[in-house]
């Protein structure tokens, strides 16, 4: 049979499930690493429960713990509405939102804005996370995920963000020292900077086939913003984002009429996560930058609004 707890303890288990550490968890609560394991010591007695199994990487959710963290982050998504209705919502949103998104987007479109969102959300802590291969959710990698196609679990909200055009670039030098590009033909005779082919983990990324059948990169590496350097310094022609090309006065388009690919990026968070006050907060400042800036992921400036999935089933 199980005792009355302490509401108050429940603080200390989400911050130590968000944050995976004591240290963590204290930090964020303004506390120390003993007082946030005696909390949830006394929280895990009240309930007859194990919570966390403790390990040297950290702390990590037991199946009772998973439970009574989808109620916990449902109270505090509540106190977080109750705090907005009172006119203070950055006082409000607490915790962490790990982000895992492609590199091109993460590291040229979201990071420049990233700092400014953290600025009026003192409480909450932000992970960008531009790895190529972790772009999944399925083994809770992260709340917010960017991709290049939603996942077809149904335990996703997913949102169609924007579509984006990408093209062929090269660096001046390269194009002063190599034969002229009249036509798509004319590519066989170049040199490309691409993708490790057995690297490339999602079709959409796959783009030199789409330019002219058969053709294969001469360099190539799993990071695209090593490519872009890589061409930048002259030594091959390499297929870019417009919008990440446009920060680029070193490189310029090549057969820009004839040669252009479009993807779009979906933003897909779990069910379970959605409607949390942290996540919510920064799904909806992803949308709104885009929204503002929508012009620069197309090159004629094309809309491309946002479609929504409908919530999951429970």
């Amino acid at each position: 049979m199980t005792t009355r707890f302490d509401w108050n303890d429940l603080r200390y288990f989400l911050a130590v499930a968000q944050q995976g550490t004591l240290t963590g968890a204290a930090r964020r609560l303004g506390t120390d690493h003993a007082t946030v394991s005696r909390r949830v010591a006394a929280l895990e007695r009240a309930i007859a429960a194990k919570l966390f199994e403790r390990a040297p990487q950290g702390y990590f959710l037991t199946l009772s713990g998973e439970r009574l963290l989808a109620h916990a982050e449902a109270m505090e998504a509540q106190a977080t509405a109750a705090t907005e209705e009172l006119g203070r919502p950055e006082v409000g949103v607490t915790g962490t939102v790990r982000i895992n998104s492609l590199e091109g987007f993460g590291n040229v479109f979201l990071a420049p804005r990233i700092g400014r969102f953290a600025e009026k959300h003192p409480q909450l802590r932000l992970e960008l996370v531009t790895i190529q291969q972790i772009v999944a959710l399925s083994k809770r990698e992260g709340d917010v995920a960017i991709g290049l196609a939603p996942p077809k679990e149904s335990r996703f909200v997913t949102t169609r963000l924007t579509d984006y055009d990408l093209g062929l670039y090269a660096a001046p030098a390269y194009l002063e020292r190599h034969a002229p590009i009249r036509r798509r033909d004319d590519l066989v005779h170049h040199a490309f900077v691409g993708y490790v082919d057995d690297l490339v983990f999602t079709r959409g990324l796959d783009y030199l086939d789409e330019v002219l059948p058969g053709l294969k990169a001469r360099i190539q590496s799993s990071s695209l913003t090593a490519q872009m350097t890589i061409t930048e310094r002259g030594h091959g022609i390499c297929v870019l984002p417009s919008f990440m090309a446009a920060e680029r006065p070193g490189l310029v388009p090549v057969l820009a009429q004839e040669v252009r690919l479009t993807r779009s990026y979906w933003l897909f968070t779990h069910a379970d996560l959605a409607d949390t006050a942290r996540v919510r907060t920064v799904t909806r400042f992803i949308q709104e930058e885009i929204a503002e800036n929508r012009d620069c992921f197309t090159v004629d400036g094309r809309s491309s609004g946002p479609q929504s999935s409908p919530q999951p089933p429970q």
